[in-house]
């Protein structure tokens, strides 16, 4: 592999690296915090993992957790090619060593992301901030039932969906009359069949 020296003037790039299963934070903070050590600040700039808060209720109880965007991927914006593009040998195999790493997308060859690409990469990180993504969507006209608050173990029917404020309208019917409710997503279950 022609390798160039590590001096070269160069522009940084994004690559998507391939990591294992569930280490995508570990790869992260790894790169982030030994990349000083290693003298490559100025060859690693950003290290980005997508993630989004994401709601569910289990046996009554609601909980967050944060899920990642891209499963098994990390993207990194670095120096990885000299002005003559040849590979930077000191960035390349300091990545590639990280524990969890599997490889750059693209192999030994590695490909660059265009801009569009993160541009879109940063644009779903920006509409899930501060926004919880509920785990099940719900349709308009499906049934179900209400698991808190005052009309709990009642049943209804979705009239109108809020996905901004997560937010659900459920028509229920008490005394014999359909009455409109105001429900957050995580208040209410699908009902079984």
């Amino acid at each position: 592999m022609p390798t160039s020296s590590p001096t070269a003037p160069a522009t940084a790039q994004w690559f998507a690296l391939h990591t294992l299963s569930g280490q995508e934070n570990k790869v992260k903070n790894y790169i982030e915090k030994f990349k000083k050590a290693e003298e490559l600040d100025d060859a690693i700039f950003e290290v980005l993992l997508p993630t989004e808060v994401v709601s569910e209720v289990k046996n009554g109880k609601k909980s967050t957790k944060v899920r990642k965007l891209y499963p098994g991927y990390v993207f990194i914006q670095m120096v990885l090619f000299g002005e003559d593009k040849m590979l930077i040998n000191k960035p390349w195999y300091f990545v590639k060593e990280v524990s969890g790493v599997i490889g750059f997308v693209g192999g030994e060859a590695p490909a660059a992301l265009r801009q569009s690409e993160i541009d879109e990469i940063r644009a779903r990180i920006e509409a899930a901030n501060g926004k919880e993504v509920p785990k099940v969507q719900y349709s308009i006209g499906e049934e179900v039932k209400i698991n808190d608050g005052a009309f709990a173990s009642l049943t209804g029917r979705i009239d109108e969906i809020d996905p901004d404020r997560g937010k659900l309208k459920v028509s229920v019917s008490i005394f014999g009359r359909f009455t409109p409710v105001e429900l957050e997503y995580w208040q209410v279950s699908r009902v079984t069949e």
